[in-house]
């Protein structure tokens, strides 16, 4: 992907990163970037306050020496244009839901996509309305906005594209492999790690604007949790035992999340995502109850169908098919 012309604090960033700790000269970089040698300090010092800190190497110019802690919005920008991608962003400090931030964007015609992001949510929530636990403690809270166009019925497997798709990035990222279990959860050892929630709005017989929202525990720190959810959420960090680089990770993931929508859009996902969901099932022969309204239908998960429905046996040796429903794995004894 082309790179676009991006803001003076995104380039010097890219510079510093892409010098992998070496220095960069500020002559150079004024002069690569078309301003004066005071400009490029006085863009240092903005950074400096922000959390970024530099060492100065005599007659060769700037080193990057330590990075922010906490998401910062122009360094992810960095990260995702060194990856050869772009995506405008918006990080906020604290919103409602970035789902419905990204919805509220959508609607104002905001051109899609887009990522939003936010350090603490106030009304997070999961599905069927559940609220989703969204403390400023470095973890991720992140919506992607797009414009499908598409019939309902091409969406059917959407969300579980995109969650094998964030299981690979985490797998790959973090060198630990985590769990799916149908249809948005993203598990370590049974413990709660993430969750999705995609949400859409129609237009005729069309989804017009599509929200792929994603919580993940990154760097929240064992013991951290509020009571409910001791001993069943985890982070990242806890289970790896390191924290995260969480700019560079949210830059990875920006860039996996788009690539996982365009080739959902133009259907060559559908080649691997049988083999990728099987990877990552964490229900899979395993025995199961699916709650629907007040039925309850117990058995033996078997995977899923084309369309994404979980496939279950029953006692009695049927085979039952759920579009929708709420999954707890039930305990074997031994």
């Amino acid at each position: 992907m082309k790179k676009t012309r991006a803001s003076t604090e995104v380039l010097i960033l890219e510079a510093l990163l892409a010098a992998e700790g070496g220095a960069v000269s500020g002559v150079e970089l004024a002069r690569q970037l078309g301003v004066s040698r005071v400009a490029v300090w006085q863009q240092m010092e903005k950074l400096r306050a922000q959390g970024f800190a530099f060492a100065a190497v005599r007659a060769r110019g700037y080193r990057l020496t330590t990075l922010p802690s906490l998401p910062h919005p122009a360094l992810i920008t960095a990260h995702l244009r060194g990856l050869g991608r772009a995506c405008p962003l918006t990080l906020l400090e604290e919103t409602d839901s970035t789902n419905d931030e990204a919805a509220r964007q959508l609607a104002a015609g905001g051109a899609a996509p887009f990522a939003v992001l936010a350090r603490c949510q106030t009304q997070g929530r999961g599905r069927l309305g559940r609220t989703w636990h969204s403390a400023d403690n470095g973890n991720l809270y992140a919506s992607f906005a797009f414009r499908p166009l598409l019939a309902p019925a091409r969406m059917q497997t959407f969300t579980l594209w995109m969650g094998v798709n964030v299981c690979e990035l985490v797998a790959n990222f973090c060198g630990a492999t985590p769990g799916l279990k149908w249809p948005n959860d993203l598990l370590f050892a049974g413990r709660k790690a993430g969750g999705m929630l995609t949400e859409a709005r129609m237009d005729a017989d069309q989804i017009r604007d599509l929200v792929f929202g994603l919580g993940l525990n990154v760097n929240s720190p064992a013991g951290g949790w509020p009571s409910a959810l001791a001993g069943r959420a985890i982070s990242l960090a806890e289970h790896t035992g390191a924290a995260l680089d969480v700019n560079r990770f949210t830059a990875a993931l920006i860039g996996r999340v788009l690539l996982a929508y365009e080739r959902f859009m133009d259907g060559t996902y559908a080649d691997g995502f049988a083999e990728l969901w099987h990877r990552y099932d964490v229900l899979r022969g395993q025995p199961v109850t699916v709650l629907q309204g007040t039925q309850r239908v117990a058995g033996v998960a078997l995977g899923i169908d084309d369309d994404g429905a979980l496939i279950l046996r029953t006692a009695k040796g049927r085979t039952e098919r759920f579009q929708a429903g709420e999954v707890t794995l039930e305990k074997t004894g031994g």
